[in-house]
């Protein structure tokens, strides 16, 4: 199983969004799970920060969200890519 918590629901200080790494590691993992290639009793985990909420102590796989600094932004690769929403253009 895999298991993670909802840092942005209750928490200050999360420094990522559990779900959408989740998801990738389940859409990576499905068919290892489906067809018994792992063991028995693995388990996956996910904290959002280094408060470790997700019972990343406690399992075989751990992940770790971690503050770090943004990445810089190309405008130009970035207004060649997608429509930019008029809220977040201005």
């Amino acid at each position: 199983n895999i298991v993670h918590t909802q840092g942005w629901i209750h928490c200050h200080t999360p420094a990522t969004d559990a779900s959408g790494p989740v998801k990738a590691v389940m859409d990576d993992l499905f068919e290892e799970f489906q067809n018994m290639r792992l063991p028995a009793q693995l388990r996956i985990s996910l904290a959002c920060c280094l408060n470790m909420c997700g019972a990343v102590h406690c399992s075989d796989i751990a992940m770790l969200g971690y503050h770090r600094k943004p990445p810089f932004i190309d405008d130009e690769w970035l207004d060649n890519l997608c429509e930019i929403p008029p809220a977040v253009a201005a």
